[in-house]
């Protein structure tokens, strides 16, 4: 796998050694030189041990993008997401390396920090690779006017829904999995939730907030779009625990905002699931491993990121026309986080 961060920043580079300059060093011509590297028998033993003694002593390198070119054949792919120290999105990636490897191909893989402006410039950026195919998680819906023009490679979008319906897209059923959340709590008797969120600007997070809303049947539930930046988004958070009325539950949307926000609540002396239920849409290792274990929706990322790669796979071979969408079902994990026991009082509505 290629792993490469891509930034706005150039570097100085010694020119890479040529197969020139190997075949002046052995003393034979680049011709042998390129046999040579290919394992063609047709060069003696002497010349192919002083073309590769040259080649150690130099540090030659083959260009693989320049043979892709000449050979007409494509190895490498990339992908694109939002942030990699997200373990859903680190998860995604790493699922795609090995579907990659198994199909002979490199993984470029970029990042862009959940920025809008950097993820166009990323993109920009890898057509000098030349890769065969893109898979992008799109930063919001609005990926198609960020594409450089004149881009056209397969692209299969993942996980966040683009405004423009053209392109191929494997996601989940968020709306569906929400609404199982929110339905849950309401039937255990809490009369109010605060669903917390980045921003509504992002397809998954309005889906899955319209899923919640949607099933919350009784109960009182409210939208706290927090922001992206985690500083900022514990400062809203706090200021809307310490000022505003009290509450019966919490539902965070993705898993940052579920780290920072179950985080303040150990701080502010909340204890859960007595003082208010819990739940998160997204689901990490550390929430079974807690007490009480967190209930979490889990998404299907290693079924999903399978799925993008077969589709690329698929546009690679000259296989469909029409965009494919396909929406996987999210399992929701009931645990302790989120269940009152029997004759247990709503201490926060009381």
């Amino acid at each position: 796998m290629v792993w490469l961060r891509l930034v706005g920043v150039a570097l100085e580079r010694t020119p890479p050694v040529s197969i020139k300059l190997v075949a002046e060093r052995a003393g034979v011509s680049p011709a042998t030189v390129s046999n040579v590297l290919n394992n063609k028998a047709s060069v003696s033993p002497a010349f192919s041990n002083r073309v590769r003694r040259a080649v150690e002593e130099l540090g030659y390198v083959a260009d693989s993008n320049a043979s892709r070119l000449r050979s007409g054949k494509h190895s490498l792919a990339a992908v694109v997401v939002p942030d990699l120290t997200n373990p859903v999105f680190s998860a995604f990636v790493s699922t795609l390396e090995r579907a990659a490897r198994q199909d002979g191909f490199n993984l470029l893989v970029v990042s862009c920090d959940n920025a809008a402006d950097q993820e166009a410039d990323r993109l920009r950026s890898i057509r000098s690779w030349r890769p065969a195919g893109l898979i992008v998680i799109p930063c919001d819906g609005a990926l198609a006017a960020r594409l450089p023009q004149g881009a056209c490679l397969p692209i299969v979008v993942a996980d966040r829904i683009p405004d423009d319906a053209a392109f191929d897209l494997i996601a989940v059923d968020n709306a569906q999995a929400a609404g199982v959340v929110a339905a849950h709590l309401a039937a255990q008797g809490h009369r109010s939730c605060l669903v917390v969120g980045s921003t509504l600007s992002i397809s998954n997070v309005r889906e899955r907030w319209e899923g919640a809303s949607a099933a919350a049947g009784p109960m009182t539930i409210r939208l706290l779009e927090a922001g992206l930046d985690p500083s900022l988004l514990r400062r809203r958070l706090r200021d809307r625990l310490t000022g505003g009325p009290p509450l019966d539950a919490m539902f965070t949307l993705d898993h940052v905002t579920t780290l920072v926000a179950y985080q303040l609540l150990a701080e502010l002396g909340v204890s859960i699931p007595r003082d208010m239920a819990f739940a998160s849409f997204d689901e990490a290792e550390w929430m079974r491993l807690v007490v009480p274990p967190i209930t979490a929706v889990r998404q299907p990322i290693e079924a999903m990121a399978e799925a993008a790669w077969r589709q690329l796979m698929r546009r690679l071979a000259g296989q469909g026309s029409a965009p494919n969408i396909l929406r996987m079902t999210c399992a929701v994990e009931i645990r302790g986080s989120t269940l009152r026991r029997r004759g247990e009082p709503n201490t926060a509505a009381a």
